[in-house]
């Protein structure tokens, strides 16, 4: 596949997700994703992505905690 942003060559990896959710900051750890080998962008097929919002709707939701690490294969939402 092609890079959207420099036009390199993706190849399917395993990547950290990290996001600031207000008050609270969570990190997934590997993630299915394309990374470009020349400039490192990462994306997400759209069934990673659904999941990805899951886990993090999951999270801020049952959680009061202000830093969250879990495994994208660990945590079903």
């Amino acid at each position: 596949m092609t890079c959207f942003m420099c036009k390199g060559t993706t190849h399917e990896n395993f990547s950290t997700f990290t996001t600031d959710m207000g008050g609270c900051i969570i990190v997934v750890k590997n993630v299915p994703s394309s990374v470009c080998g020349q400039c490192g962008e990462v994306t997400y097929a759209n069934e990673v992505a659904k999941h990805l919002e899951k886990i993090i709707h999951s999270i801020t939701k049952s959680s009061s905690t202000e830093i969250a690490v879990v495994s994208y294969s660990e945590k079903a939402a």
